[in-house]
C-alpha cells in the first residue's frame, strides 16, 4: 500500500464509522424510539465481551459521569457556604493568615474542578450523540478499562501519549 493509501484510508474508516453512528442515531429518532432509562443489574461492570458501547455501557457510563458530576456540585456548595460563614476579623494575625491561605486552597480546587466539569459535561454530550468511548483523533475505541479510570477520556491511550510527547516537545521552545 502506498503513502497516499495508508494515510487515506484512516479518514475513510472514520467517515464510515461516523455514517454508521449516525445512521443508528437517526434510525431511533426516526422510528420514534424514545431515550427510556435502562435499570443497570447491581454491581454491572462493562467487560470486553459484550458489544462496544452497547446501550449498558453507555447508561453505565453516564451514570457514573452524573453521578461524578454532582458530588462535584456539592463539594462546590459546600465550599461556597464555608467561605461565606468564615470569620476573617479575627483578633490573631496568624489565624487570619491561615484563614485565607485555605480559603485560597479551597478556591484553586474549586477552580480545577469546574474545568473538570467541563469535560464530564462534553463526555455527557458524546453519550448524547453517539460519539463516547471513540477516540476523537483515530476514531478507534477507548479500551474499557481507560473509560472506567477516566470516564472523561477523549483519546486512546495511543493518542494521549502521541498528544503528550507534542506538548513536552512544544513546551521546551
Amino acid at each position: 500500500m502506498t503513502e497516499k493509501a495508508k494515510k487515506a484510508a484512516p479518514g475513510a474508516n472514520k467517515i464510515q464509522k461516523s455514517n454508521a453512528k449516525s445512521t443508528k442515531t437517526a434510525n431511533n429518532k426516526a422510528s420514534g424510539v424514545t431515550a427510556t432509562p435502562i435499570l443497570l443489574p447491581e454491581g454491572y461492570r462493562p467487560s470486553e465481551d459484550e458489544e462496544f458501547m452497547n446501550p449498558m455501557q453507555l447508561a453505565y457510563f453516564r451514570q457514573k459521569l452524573e453521578n461524578w458530576r454532582a458530588e462535584l456540585l456539592a463539594e462546590a456548595t459546600e465550599t461556597i457556604t464555608d467561605l461565606s460563614q468564615e470569620n476573617l476579623h479575627r483578633p490573631d494575625q496568624m489565624d487570619r493568615a491561615q484563614i485565607e491561605s485555605n480559603a485560597t486552597i479551597d478556591l484553586r480546587t474549586r477552580d480545577r474542578e469546574r474545568k473538570l466539569l467541563q469535560k464530564i459535561e462534553a463526555a455527557l454530550r458524546r453519550i448524547d450523540d453517539g460519539s463516547y468511548g471513540y477516540c476523537v483523533e483515530t476514531d478507534e475505541p477507548i479500551n474499557l478499562r481507560r473509560l472506567e479510570a477516566r470516564p472523561i477520556a477523549s483519546l486512546s491511550l495511543h493518542a494521549q501519549e502521541r498528544h503528550e510527547r507534542m506538548e513536552r516537545i512544544h513546551r521546551d521552545d
